[in-house]
């Protein structure tokens, strides 16, 4: 089975899907159900069931959602994870001119 050929017997939430997901190799169980029931011929599944597309599939995936304009460039930022603040440095040495507790006692 070919995609390109049983594409316009997906429903349009299936196409909405894969059009959104261009990179998945491996459809998800509800949404290989889905597509089991629309194509005609052979389809190549893992163990679990699920659709697995071929490099062929999966270009013309991208080729479509390229075209429909709902691939998007990553922004050239930098990412932060949970918006955490840079961390502070840490000298180990003491500031110059200052000068380090000898004792506990001297500390005081």
């Amino acid at each position: 089975m070919r995609l390109k050929d049983d594409w316009d017997r997906l429903d349009s939430g299936t196409r909405t899907w894969l059009l959104e997901n261009p990179a998945c190799p491996v459809l998800p169980p509800a949404m290989s159900a889905k597509f089991s029931k629309a194509a005609h011929g052979d389809l190549a599944c893992d163990p679990h069931g699920q659709v697995i597309l071929s490099r062929e599939d999966r270009d013309f995936i991208r080729d479509k959602a390229e075209a429909a304009g709902t691939i998007t460039r990553l922004p050239t930022r930098e990412y932060r994870f949970f918006d955490t603040p840079p961390l502070p440095v840490i000298s180990k040495a003491p500031p110059p001119g200052s000068r380090a507790a000898a004792s506990p006692g001297e500390a005081q």
